[in-house]
């Protein structure tokens, strides 16, 4: 007590010299000594950085009509600045008349309530602070100093951002001197630097309305519904009635701030919040003694009853609606990605405290609809663990169009089939999402390494179910190993069958797709993916595994990582990283540095790209395994189904414009979802309507062109050799046709010299395509041949040749009657198998 009065006369020495300070701003403080509180205040700094207030963040989409449309808001404390003419001036008489209405003829201080407030702090008696606005500016610019220097991660993170509110406003004794000090001293420098104005203005932008409630727009519009701007008189009396004692005087609260001596509420809905009512009435009566209200302005304020019309701020991904899942993606890179802060910690702090507008390349062109068929048709829940989930990018770019899923998005509920934070279309990075098996839209990698090896999609190979099939791995130091292909089989048990490349990717044939991998490098298949960005979703790369179940997609991938292989492939072989950010503005108003992501040409070549779109054509036309999802609208697209087990499902497709991937299945589990209905669609089916929806929208929005042209060397059909089997058993002609890759096929008896049974004859022999089917006739062992030496002989040669060859029915013609006549041809011609029965007419000259 005695060192804070000591202090005080120090104070009131001050003070003295603090009478001009509270007429001019200009104040030096220079010779002044003496007394402990004069050594204090000459010691205390004299500038304060009133910094940037806490601000929300806020995440933005684009609207149909191309305007930014709000997603979601982040923040500690709810507060969007305004300019000083967003303000309504009832507002600023309210405040000004009731807080300090001498604001525009000080200093900064007010040298007498605040010696008062002192004395009154030194007796413990009041801690009140008596402060002029810009003091009371200067406090709020204090307590925001400190909250932001506290780590949002600490166990303690309530109470140390309590204890700033404390440190700043309720100090007692020697330190609420050192307090008030440090005030007057920031608030007479302060006066120098900022405009009367600006220091009002920023003071309503930074005092807490109560709660997380912070400046005057937030204020404004949550608990009347409206702008600081469009402010009634009666409600700006109340507002500023509310920044006296904000948690006292809220009208947020029905039940009560508060409670009286006997314990029954009070300020609340059922007293017609008497406390604020009362502070809204002295408002009201000093604005009307400093003549800033009419009599009549008063009386129909002062006689109306405190109304909220709340509006409660929602902050968070929750609030972006089927949105959600996507503002979590953008979220978690915020969250992670180093252009927004070295450490964590930072990179949270800046999301709910530094004020960005994030404006994302989420388009509702595409997003609405997709979303809309997805509520529509879609359960949140279907037994264990059922989701789906669906993505759109852009072609040549990798801007994240789109991202639905059919989950409730929650960050708080856990192990509940309904509700959850995971997205299901990103990684483990961004989405915290482990990924799912894609099926079959994997066989695009074994596509691509079958075109860069120099094979031709019109290559025919023998895509039978094979007990023993041999793959091997060598790339990656791997051996040899095998596979029981037969045991996985094909989707629908169809058998395998010998054709073209062409046909198994249009069919989606697995025995196929084996066949080719048996001839490349499973290694050299992954690498493929690596190559186009394609990673396991806990962030592995793919060539980290390397088996013969690779090729129908059994690795835990992202939808999106998918979607954006096949963009790589509609670009002309261009991998875009995938983006979800176009822009970033910070709380200055200039743009921020935007994570990193590139476009690389060239990851596949061009003839490659070309080529394999040509085959992924066939899978989106008619008779095709993605046919269901083609909207039909003319737009040309490729695509690839994918099926694991009885549990996923996948539908890829894409334009020249855009790629959609669908992903549909067990999130958790292996549950079966085959052949399980819900409304209109089977489980297994949904993904055709998703993806179909999807795409109609973005070919709406980007249109797109018709794909290149394959490379010829590509599209070429492969010619090999044909094994002669003429003479063979039937036995010996089938091995020997099915061991050089073709098939055979058995066809009818011709007449031959050689025995009855044997091969005779076949078609087509020389060359024919790879796994082209031969068939062959067998002798039936009653022909014979027409001598091929029969042409130069003489009449009488020629009947003794035939006869001794088995023809018994011989005519000559009248040409070899002269004894010189010599044979020039038979029918048949001469070397030709005939039966022995059949006429053989001889010419002569």
């Amino acid at each position: 007590m005695l060192g804070g009065l000591v202090g005080l006369v120090g104070l009131s020495a001050v003070a003295g010299l603090l009478v001009t300070a509270s007429v001019t701003p200009v104040l030096a403080m220079t010779g002044v000594a003496g007394t402990q509180a004069l050594t204090l205040f000459d010691q205390l700094p004299e500038n304060l950085n009133p910094g940037t207030p806490m601000e929300q963040s806020t995440i933005y989409a684009t609207a149909p009509d191309g305007t930014p449309v709000e997603l979601a808001s982040f923040y500690e404390q709810n507060r969007v600045p305004v300019t000083y003419d967003q303000v309504a001036p009832a507002l600023y008489d309210a405040i000004l008349s009731s807080e300090d209405k001498n604001f525009y003829s000080h200093g900064g201080v007010n040298v007498g309530a605040t010696v008062k407030a002192l004395v009154d702090n030194v007796r413990g008696t009041s801690s009140r602070g008596a402060s002029t606005i810009s003091q009371q500016f200067v406090k709020n610019v204090l307590i925001q100093q400190c909250e932001q220097e506290v780590d949002t991660t600490s166990e303690t993170y309530s109470e140390e951002l309590q204890q700033c509110w404390l440190d700043a406003t309720n100090a007692v004794g020697s330190k609420g001197i050192e307090r008030k000090l440090q005030e007057m001293r920031y608030a007479i420098q302060i006066e120098k630097d900022v405009s009367k104005n600006d220091i009002l203005l920023g003071y309503l932008n930074i005092a807490n309305f109560g709660g997380t409630v912070y400046g005057i727009e937030s204020a404004a519009n949550y608990y009347f519904s409206t702008t600081a701007a469009n402010l009634t008189v009666a409600q700006a009396a109340t507002l500023a009635g509310i920044v006296q004692n904000p948690n006292t005087f809220r009208i947020d609260q029905p039940e009560g701030t508060s409670t009286n001596d006997d314990g029954a509420a009070v300020n609340g809905a059922e007293d017609g919040y008497s406390l604020t009512k009362d502070r809204r009435h002295y408002v009201l009566g000093r604005m009307l003694t400093d003549g800033k209200i009419t009599q009549a302005q008063y009386d129909e304020a002062d006689a109306s009853a405190i109304e909220p019309l709340l509006n409660p701020p929602t902050q968070g991904c929750a609030s972006a609606g089927r949105s959600a899942y996507f503002c979590q993606y953008v979220k978690s890179i915020i969250e992670t990605d180093p252009s927004f802060g070295e450490t964590l910690q930072e990179r949270r702090d800046l999301l709910r405290r530094g004020g960005l507008k994030i404006f994302t390349t989420l388009d509702f062109r595409i997003q609405e609809p997709a979303a809309q068929t997805m509520a529509d048709i879609v359960p949140t829940s279907y037994g264990a663990y059922f989701g789906a989930a669906g993505t759109s990018i852009e072609v040549g770019t990798g801007r994240i169009l789109s991202m639905t899923q059919n989950t409730l998005f929650s960050e708080t509920i856990e192990d509940s089939p309904d509700y959850t934070s995971l997205v299901f279309a990103g990684d483990k990075k961004n989405g915290d999402s482990v990924g799912f098996p894609v099926g079959s839209t994997y066989k695009l990698f074994t596509l691509i390494d079958w075109l860069e090896k120099g094979h031709s999609v019109n290559e025919r190979v023998d895509g039978s179910l094979q007990t023993n099939m041999k793959f091997t791995a060598a790339a990656c130091g791997g051996g040899t190993m095998t596979a029981n292909t037969r045991e996985i089989g094909n989707f629908n048990s169809a058998a395998g069958y010998t054709g073209t490349v062409m046909d198994f990717t249009k069919n989606s044939l697995n025995s196929g797709f084996f066949a080719m991998a048996s001839k490349l490098d499973l290694c050299d298949i992954n690498k493929v993916a690596d190559r186009m960005g394609v990673t396991v979703a806990t962030g592995e790369k793919t060539t980290e595994s390397n088996v013969p179940f690779d090729v129908l997609g059994s690795k835990n991938i992202s939808p999106l990582a998918m979607a954006n292989a096949y963009a790589t492939v509609a670009s002309g072989g261009t991998l875009c990283t995938p983006r979800a950010i176009d822009r970033v503005i910070g709380a200055d108003g200039k743009d921020r540095e935007l994570p990193a992501s590139s476009c690389t040409a060239g990851v596949i070549s061009p003839e490659v790209a070309a080529t394999a779109a040509y085959a992924l054509q066939g899978v989106m036309n008619s008779g095709g395994t993605g046919s269901r999802a083609n909207p039909g609208d003319g737009t040309p697209l490729i695509g690839k189904t994918g099926t694991h087990n009885e549990y996923g499902t996948m539908m890829i497709e894409s334009s020249t414009k855009v790629a959609t991937a669908v992903w549909v299945g067990r999130s958790q589990g292996q549950d079966n979802i085959y052949r399980e209905w819900y409304g209109d669609w089977q489980l297994n089916d949904l993904r055709y309507p998703l993806a179909e929806v999807a795409q109609a929208a973005a070919n709406a929005a980007y249109g797109g062109d018709d794909f290149p042209q394959p490379d010829r060397n590509l599209t070429k059909v492969v010619l090999t050799d044909v094994p002669s089997v003429v003479g063979m058993t039937v036995d010996a002609a089938k091995a020997t046709l099915e061991g050089a890759g073709f098939q055979f096929s058995q066809g009818g008896e011709v007449d031959s010299n050689l025995a009855a049974g044997l091969v005779a004859a076949q078609d087509p022999n020389g060359q024919a395509p790879a796994g082209a089917t031969i068939t062959v006739a067998t002798s039936n062992g009653s022909g014979t041949t027409v001598p091929a030496n029969l042409v130069g002989m003489s009449k009488a040669q020629a009947q003794a040749a035939l006869i001794a060859a088995g023809f018994t029915k011989i005519s000559f013609d009248a040409s070899c009657n002269p004894p010189t006549a010599t044979v020039t041809g038979s029918d048949p011609a001469p070397g030709a198998a005939a039966s022995k029965a059949a006429q053989v007419g001889v010419t002569c000259q």
